[in-house]
């Protein structure tokens, strides 16, 4: 079984007739999913997610995948293959098409829907190739067969990509629903087809391996939203993924029976729902849908909201009202009803949103107390039928956490896969595909692309440490004037202190410190503003350590005259 080593270098020449394919994001994490195929010089790529920021990570708004790997070569793109347009494989196109803007992207006709309404906000018309599934197309070198599957959005796609290398089968997010909402099955007649032609790598969704068994389908969600509507006394508020039309879909069939009206609350919501209500894949009932600022004029039982905020982000509408800083207020009486699943790492900022709703009044359904959402993802038992399917001379587990790569491939083990054939990659990582075999080659550089408001990639890790040192110490600064010639102390020092928790009387105690430093410097005949710094910071950090054992941020003012 091959897995990345930190010392690997940097790849060699592609071989004659290789295929070689570096993540660039999506392996070790949930999220930031892309992918790079390279065959004879030219590349194709697949998706181009986000990743959001954990909360150590402040003032992050996005992490993007690392273009660096590619940005010499924009013009090698034959095209961006989108396997379904949830944020973690679109939210990143923006960004990639700001560096060469006419990248065709590829994909079925919501997604590509979805990207578009996406990129007018950032003032782009994209090149679009519309397919389907069953549909055989070729870019360059890559010839694409598109396959349907099924998921938490409609119109998702696996793409089996052909090269005289072989066989690569990349399923994209999927899972094996029987009886989907929109009666679009996986395909796993064609994933079979694959398998007797001969899949030379498959490349398959780890997010579920370590879930046993099968996903419960979607239809087994309805008779429990019926029961939520049926006992509700007030408003309903139902916070989901903008992206989940199914389960959008459930909500407004459950309102119209029950006799409500609904209203969407939130950018995202409104115009991802307008979208797939003007391209078929949402059925609205006349006269279901009402502005959100007429809302409160209707009885509170007989309202609905539909808004973003299930995952606990900070300025998404749902976190607003439980912090009580949304238009709409929260009232004894009320339901909301969390109808999603809990993406990892979100937990403490989800519970913090369910007590805000409780603390209000609200009665709070969600996962962890009604069976109010089920996985987009395949389970274990799914994960093998597709191995059995496909059966792969090479596996490669994408999309996922480590452990989540790691339980994959123990399954792929499990179904015959050679241990010399699976591959555990993670981001940057090259994977060759020669003569038959897959074989790590050597890795990229491939770091996080931070997102701070309209600046992309100017955060750095030492930013956000400082960040976190703010946050969580706060900070000292320290003023002194000194004689440019002598470095003697003149005027000062002045401490000024934010967030340290300390008393601004107990800075009394280290200025006598300080000034005995200085005069020590200034005796030695040091006037270097820098030294100067350095002995301010190691004096008033020493101090602090001692007294307090803490270690905010010290920032030493020097002005010399």
């Amino acid at each position: 079984m091959s897995h990345p080593h930190p010392e690997l270098g940097p790849p060699p020449p592609l071989p004659e007739n290789g295929l070689r394919i570096v993540p660039l994001g999506g392996l070790g994490e949930i999220g930031r999913n892309m992918a790079v195929f390279e065959f004879d010089g030219r590349l194709l790529v697949v998706d181009c997610g986000v990743l959001f920021p954990d909360p150590d990570q402040p003032g992050v708004d996005l992490i993007l995948p690392d273009f660096d790997y590619i940005r010499g070569r924009l013009h090698d793109i034959e095209a961006l293959v989108l396997t379904h347009a949830h944020e973690d494989h679109i939210g990143a196109v923006p960004y990639l098409l700001r560096e060469r803007p006419d990248i065709p992207l590829v994909g079925s006709r919501l997604t590509l829907g979805l990207i578009e309404s996406k990129l007018s906000e950032h003032r782009m018309q994209p090149v679009k190739v519309e397919v389907v599934e069953n549909e055989r197309r070729a870019f360059g070198p890559f010839e694409c067969e598109f396959i349907s599957v099924n998921h938490s959005i409609p119109d998702a796609l696996a793409v089996a990509i052909r090269t005289p290398a072989g066989i690569v089968l990349h399923t994209g997010d999927f899972k094996m629903d029987q009886l989907p909402l929109d009666g679009r099955l996986t395909d796993l007649g064609a994933f079979a087809r694959l398998g007797s032609e001969g899949v030379d790598l498959l490349m398959s969704d780890s997010t579920n391996s370590e879930v046993p068994g099968f996903v419960t389908s979607e239809r087994e969600i309805a008779p429990v939203i019926d029961d939520v509507f049926r006992t509700a006394d007030k408003r309903i508020i139902v916070a989901s993924f903008a992206s989940h039309i199914h389960r959008v879909q459930q909500i407004m069939d459950a309102a119209e029976k029950h006799g409500r009206k609904v209203a969407l609350i939130g950018r995202s919501m409104v115009r991802n729902m307008g979208v797939a209500r003007e391209l078929g894949y949402l059925k609205v009932p006349g006269g279901l849908l009402v502005d959100s600022r007429e809302i409160e004029e209707w009885p509170p039982e007989d309202v609905v909201l539909i808004c973003t905020g299930s995952q606990g982000e900070p300025m998404a509408a749902l976190s607003r009202m439980a912090n009580r800083d949304h238009p709409i207020r929260i009232a004894t009486g009320d339901t909301v009803l969390l109808a999603s699943s809990l993406v990892p790492g979100n937990e403490t900022a989800v519970n913090k949103v369910i007590n805000g709703l409780n603390r209000w009044g609200a009665r709070v359904v969600h996962k962890g107390n009604a069976r109010v959402h089920v996985s987009g993802h395949a389970a274990a038992g799914e994960l093998l039928y597709v191995l059995n399917l496909t059966k792969p001379s090479n596996f490669m587990p994408i999309h996922g956490e480590w452990r989540h790569l790691r339980a994959h491939a123990k399954l792929a083990g499990l179904t015959g896969v050679p241990d010399e054939n699976i591959v555990i990659a993670e981001d940057g990582v090259a994977v060759d595909l020669v003569d038959g075999r897959a074989r790590i080659v050597g890795a990229v550089a491939c770091g996080y692309v931070f997102v701070d408001g309209t600046s992309v990639g100017d955060i750095t890790d030492v930013a956000l440490k400082d960040r976190r040192i703010l946050g969580d110490e706060g900070f000292i600064s320290i003023a002194v004037v000194v004689d440019s010639t002598t470095g003697k102390l003149t005027g000062g020092p002045e401490i000024t202190a934010r967030g340290s928790g300390i008393d601004p009387d107990a800075f009394d105690a280290v200025i006598p410190q300080i000034e005995s430093a200085l005069q020590e410097v200034a005796a030695a005949g040091v006037a270097d503003a820098m030294q100067i710094r350095r002995t301010i910071r190691r004096t008033v950090g020493r101090w602090v350590s001692d007294t307090y054992r803490r270690r905010p941020m010290i920032i030493p003012v020097v002005v010399e005259v």
